[in-house]
């Protein structure tokens, strides 16, 4: 697999972007961050599926499974009661289907995860954000 010349310039500004907007992120931002992440994960290990690339693709999967485990270990069960429950299965269930999918080379099981991230993903969306208290003068 050839890499574009400046592939490495283009990495070092993908990451250094990455860490400006995590910086400046609230937690509600973040979770969209993970979300988006694994979801370009999976977009592009489904591509190298489809064209032979084995080990980029586990590698993806790999790292696309542990943003949703991060997104599981961040859900708060005290505050989420029954939802945060339910998400956590769910969570759950996209890890084993990622795993699934890697292991039997089924880019329509990508697609399922991909579909249910993307759902949980615009209902996150949906929520109003915490807005910082405004102090009075």
């Amino acid at each position: 697999m050839a890499f574009p010349p400046n592939a490495a310039k283009l990495a070092a500004y993908r990451s250094t972007s990455v860490h400006a907007g995590v910086d400046a992120a609230d937690s509600h931002r973040l979770i969209v961050m993970m979300m988006d992440g694994a979801l370009e994960r999976i977009a592009t290990a489904r591509g190298l599926m489809q064209h032979g690339g084995g080990a980029g693709k586990a590698e993806l999967l790999h790292r696309a499974v542990a943003i949703v485990d991060e997104l599981r270990n961040s859900l708060n069960f005290k505050a989420g009661g029954e939802l945060a429950v339910n998400l956590d299965s769910l969570y759950e269930y996209m890890c084993q289907r990622l795993m699934q999918a890697n292991a039997s080379n089924k880019p329509e099981w990508l697609d399922e995860v991909t579909r249910l991230l993307a759902e949980v993903r615009s209902a996150w969306l949906a929520l109003p954000q915490a807005r910082p208290q405004m102090q009075p003068r």
